[in-house]
This record gives structure tokens, sequence and C-alpha cells, in this order.
């Protein structure tokens, strides 16, 4: 302890604000995530099923949706963040902190996994679908059956893809004021010219991505099996 002390002295002395930031990254990734997977899945889904000579084929709903997608993931995340300052204050009631950081998250997020889950649907054997379709299947149970089983490996590498993004799109929300280990870097490590907690942030940074991608890769081959 008084080795580690010596070579990292600020890092000791704000262990608690550590752990809090690392608390508050991992909290805003998750809840991101599930927000944003819950919605992205299904738009990804939707988009697929209405592009042309698809199962509900629908241009005019493709069109917007596809537009909207666009707009979003064209959009750089510093940018993104402080354009929908409005609507982050008018939802969460702030634009700092874990709250704050949350809103524009999901907003970054959506869009990237519904073009993920519309490329790995879209990497379906088509003859799959049409003999689904001969055999009488309706829309909804090859939705359902074929699409979402069959892709299911897909969607999964598109959610690891995307929480490893959300986890470096944190550390960006941090730098102004969103919270996290962004945040503590900013304002303990790089303001102050501490290079022992700049060093360390990143170390939990890698950590947390390489679990991801390690869980990610798991689920994968299990699932392609």
């Amino acid at each position: 302890m008084e080795l580690l002390n010596q070579i990292m002295p600020n890092v000791v002395d704000l262990f608690p604000d550590l752990m809090k930031a690392l608390k508050d990254t991992l909290l805003m990734v998750l809840i991101s995530g599930t927000i944003a997977s819950a919605i992205g899945i299904p738009l990804g889904i939707t988009l697929v099923v209405t592009r042309e000579g698809n199962l509900l084929e629908n241009k005019l709903i493709y069109f917007i949706l596809g537009k909207f997608v666009n707009v979003f993931r064209a959009l750089p995340f510093v940018i993104l963040l402080t354009a929908i300052i409005p609507i982050t204050r008018f939802i969460a009631g702030t634009t700092i902190g874990l709250k704050g950081a949350v809103v524009p998250l999901i907003f970054a997020a959506t869009p990237f996994v519904a073009r993920q889950v519309e490329s790995a649907l879209l990497e379906i054997d088509p003859g799959v679908i049409e003999a689904a379709k001969a055999m009488g299947s309706s829309p909804l149970e090859i939705i359902y059956r074929v699409l979402l089983i069959e892709g299911l490996p897909g969607i999964v590498y598109a959610l690891t893809i995307t929480i490893v993004s959300l986890i470096g799109f944190s550390a960006v929300a941090g730098t102004v004021g969103g919270g996290g280990l962004g945040d503590f870097a900013i304002r303990y490590g790089y303001q102050y010219f501490r290079t022992d907690i700049m060093i360390v942030t990143t170390i939990l940074l890698l950590l947390i991505v390489n679990i991801v991608q390690s869980l990610g890769e798991y689920l994968l081959k299990r699932l392609s099996h």
C-alpha cells in the first residue's frame, strides 16, 4: 500500500471518487445501452422488412426511418451532445452528471444499433425466408422464427460493438460535465497535470472494453453453434 501511495499518490487520495466515477460510467452505459437496444432492434427490423421487395414493403416508412437514422449517425457525438441540450434538459431535467449523459448517449446509440441490426438481418439467406413463406408463415412469424432466430449471432455482435462505442461516448460526455470516468479524468487529472490519474482512468476504460468484447465473442461463438 505504501508503494502504491508513492507511485500513484493522487489515485490513492481520490480512490472513493474514482470508484464513484467507475460506477457512473457502468450505469450510464447499461441504461443507455438497454434503452437504445430496446428501440434500435425493432427499428432495425422495420428497416429490413419495409425495404423494397421485402416482407412488408413500404417505401414511405423505409424512407422516413432511413433518413432519421442517417441524420443522427452522421452527427459527431460532441456536436449531437450540444445540439440536443434542450431535449436533454426537458427529459432529464439537467444536462450534467449521469442523467444528463444518458439522453444523448441513447440518441447516439439507437441509430447505430438500428443500422447494425439491419446489416445483420440482411445477411440471412433469402432462401430461408422464401421457405418460411412457402410453409404459410405470416410476416410476424417470419420475423420471429427466421429473422430474429437466424440473425441472433449478428444482433449480439451488433450490440457488442454498440456497448464498446458507448463506453467511448461516455468518456467524451465526461469532458463536458457528463460524469463518469471521462469527467473524473478531466477534472482531477488533465486540469491538474496528474499523470497517474490519467493512466489509471485509461486502464479502467480499456479493461471495461476488453471485458465487453470478450463476453460478446463468447456469446457469439455459443450462438453460432
